[in-house]
């Protein structure tokens, strides 16, 4: 059994965790645990949350790096939704409410940070890529006990280090803002299905072609189509993420072949679906490898 600062303790026979998991400290129910109540400047945890996990809408004056290890996260914010698939970390600032839904088991961490302690942190929500320095640091951090000083010495150093691989990260572009407008809602209403093409939401919502543009280059910055397209990619790599064979996602989302789905991934990320989802795999040394959505196709 292993305990972290009296916060949670777990039992050894649970068979969920990998090999590897064993020198983190998992928390088997995370509903109650609030990082504010705590006082320090940096908190660290991780957990195997389960299917249709839905943590509602909540918010923290730390902020938050939450990283998927495993699993595919959603988060929904007001006016926009975030995707954070395995080997991604996703940074909610302070304050900013939030609400994150697991559509299968997901393995994670979280990292909250007093922002006013730290410099240079960003200022909005960001998806970032893992690089496997990045994950051995944040791992590192999440298995650090509640009382630890970051302020001196090896903890000290390690935080430095992990607060600028955040700066430094490259930036993803898993983020699609919703438009608001009243013409649009069924856009809203309906965030698992598929957009229709223009012609057929101009007959839907009675507004032209040129109207629903204005309204989406207004409230998104994007034309419909360029919306469109971004949906479909955050839908794709949820369902990829999930193990959905790559020509059921290609037909759900309305290719007409696997090379086409293949072609528009690899214009949208500038990877191909296989080369995506291998990213952060590398580099793990000697832990079990974790076994790629597209490995099949």
């Amino acid at each position: 059994m292993v305990e972290k600062s009296g916060v949670a303790d777990y039992n050894d026979k649970d068979k969920k965790y990998r090999k590897w998991d064993i020198l983190m400290v998992w928390l088997p129910r995370i509903d109650d645990f609030d990082p504010d109540r705590l006082g320090m400047p940096v908190v660290g945890i991780t957990a195997t949350l389960g299917d249709h996990h839905d943590d509602g809408l909540h918010q923290h004056a730390m902020g938050q790096l939450l990283f998927a290890q495993q699993g595919c996260i959603r988060i929904t914010l007001a006016g926009q939704l975030c995707l954070l698939p395995p080997t991604r970390a996703a940074w909610i600032p302070p304050t900013v409410v939030h609400r994150a839904l697991m559509r299968q088991t997901v393995d994670y961490c979280s990292i909250y940070l007093d922002v006013s302690q730290f410099e240079g942190l960003p200022q909005t929500i960001e998806v970032i890529d893992v690089t496997p320095l990045l994950r051995a640091l944040l791992e590192r951090i999440a298995l650090a006990d509640f009382a630890t000083c970051w302020e001196q010495g090896y903890y000290a150093h390690l935080l430095a280090l992990c607060i600028e691989e955040i700066r430094q990260a490259r930036r993803e572009p898993l983020l699609l803002p919703l438009p608001l407008d009243r013409r649009l809602a069924v856009l809203r209403e309906a965030p698992d299905q598929l957009p229709p093409q223009l012609q057929q939401l101009v007959t839907e919502v009675g507004a032209s072609g040129k109207t629903i543009n204005r309204i989406f280059q207004r409230e998104t910055g994007m034309s419909y189509q360029q919306w469109r397209q971004q949906w479909r990619l955050l839908k794709a790599i949820e369902m990829l993420a999930v193990k959905t064979r790559l020509s059921n996602t290609a037909s759900l989302l309305g290719f007409a072949s696997d090379s086409a789905f293949i072609a528009f991934f690899k214009d949208m990320t500038g990877q191909t679906p296989r080369a995506y989802f291998r990213r952060g795999i590398e580099g793990i040394g000697d832990r079990p490898r974790l076994n790629s959505p597209v490995d099949d196709i």
